[in-house]
């Protein structure tokens, strides 16, 4: 009965439904996708410094970061290896030695890092390989070949095939100097690790640089991403106290804080739209409600309790609600999906996103469904709170009252 009565005034007040539906519509697609952008751009900016090179978990030597020196190197590297991968729960193991040296061509000179990476595993643990802008990349046979970042080859002005050379360190702080050929260049999308970086295939790099067996670190891919942090800590009570094994959320931790924080700012501006959002709807929902005054008044007149008035009211509301939150759900939901298989790109504003580590000025959104079903059903509760207080409120007239009501 009073679900029939509740139809019955949705249909019998067309116009008010259409607007109330279209408020509901327009603030639910604003949420969804205002969370997948924001979402979006965390996951962006946090893969950027995770997957692209500095991997999920890291192994160094236990001083290695409060003092990156050869002296707290990774040593019998191999050894290493069969220790870290009788962890259950390890896919992969890759050493890396990073170097110091400058890069020199013609009268150009600039300084970065030259690392030594073994291609094939490289391939699976970060996006070098995937990267690839010009040329090819490394394979396991190379030798003085090498992967340079875009911004890199930029500055040197180099292409593929073009030679240059370079002078550093070797591991034991020899001299180091040869010339090498630019066999590919990548672009990762973090501009200052574009400018910087270039690559050597490891077996190649450790006669070079006398870093046979050594490592300055090595990534560890796990099985199972979200179990990085545990696997880490197995991995570090297996390799003891002379090696340190930690976690993206370690080795990141001041982007992760910085993220979190970002999120919580972003979800407190949210929360204030949707707070004025909240009050637009309830103050208009207050209009239509006293608008129909008199009806109610009959209504309660012919027997209706206040308890039965308030229940046809809300279910009103519930229906209009649910309505609005479905369209609204799906129209931002096609936008989410829509900008994260095309990401949006933001032309002219390359500069001002090298400030933020992007070389590339497209972000996309985040399609996730359980956040958009999430978003969904704090929107209905919204509405249907932005509904309560004048429903209440106009329940409160008694039968006489509400029918001489104008």
């Amino acid at each position: 009965m009073e679900f029939t009565l509740a139809i019955r005034n949705v249909y019998a007040n067309k116009k008010r439904s259409i607007i109330t539906i279209l408020l509901g519509v327009v603030s639910t697609a604003l949420l969804v996708f205002s969370s997948a952008w924001m979402d979006g751009s965390h996951q962006q900016m946090i893969r950027s410094a995770v997957e692209i090179y500095s991997g999920y978990i890291q192994i160094t030597g236990a001083e290695f970061r409060k003092n990156p020196s050869f002296e707290h190197l990774l040593f019998d590297v191999k050894k290493l290896e069969q220790e870290v991968e009788d962890v259950a729960g390890v896919e992969l193991f890759s050493p890396r030695f990073e170097s110091f040296v400058l890069y020199s061509v013609g009268e150009k000179a600039t300084g970065g890092m030259l690392t030594g990476i073994i291609p094939e595993k490289e391939s699976s643990i970060s996006r070098l390989k995937a990267s690839l802008k010009e040329g090819s990349y490394l394979s396991n046979s190379d030798t003085n070949q090498l992967y340079i970042g875009y911004e890199l080859a930029r500055r040197l002005n180099v292409t593929v095939g073009d030679e240059l050379a370079f002078v550093g360190n070797g591991a034991d702080y020899s001299f180091a100097a040869d010339l090498l050929i630019v066999k590919g260049i990548f672009q990762t999308g973090l501009f200052q690790f574009d400018a910087s970086s270039a690559f050597l295939n490891k077996s190649y790099f450790d006669t070079i640089m006398a870093a046979e067996n050594l490592a300055t670190h090595a990534i560890v891919l796990p099985r199972d991403l979200e179990e990085a942090d545990e696997l880490a800590t197995q991995i570090g009570m297996k390799i003891g106290s002379t090696y340190q094994s930690a976690s993206w959320l370690q080795t990141m931790a001041p982007l992760v804080k910085s993220m979190k924080l970002d999120s919580a700012f972003g979800y407190i501006t949210l929360a204030i739209i949707f707070t004025v959002i909240f009050f637009v709807i309830m103050i208009y929902t207050l209009l239509a409600v006293f608008a129909r005054v008199r009806e109610i008044g009959i209504m309660r007149a012919i027997g209706t309790t206040p308890g039965q008035m308030i229940r046809i009211l809300l279910l009103e509301s519930a229906m209009l609600g649910f309505i609005s939150v479905c369209i609204g759900g799906l129209i931002g939901a096609i936008f989410a999906w829509y900008f994260s298989v095309h990401p949006m790109v933001f032309s002219g504003m390359e500069e001002q996103f090298k400030q933020y580590g992007l070389a590339v000025s497209a972000i996309p959104s985040a399609f996730e469904p359980l956040t958009i079903l999430r978003d969904m059903a704090v929107m209905f509760v919204l509405l249907l709170l932005a509904t309560l207080y004048p429903i209440i409120k106009v329940n409160r007239y008694q039968p006489i009252e509400a029918m001489h009501h104008v």
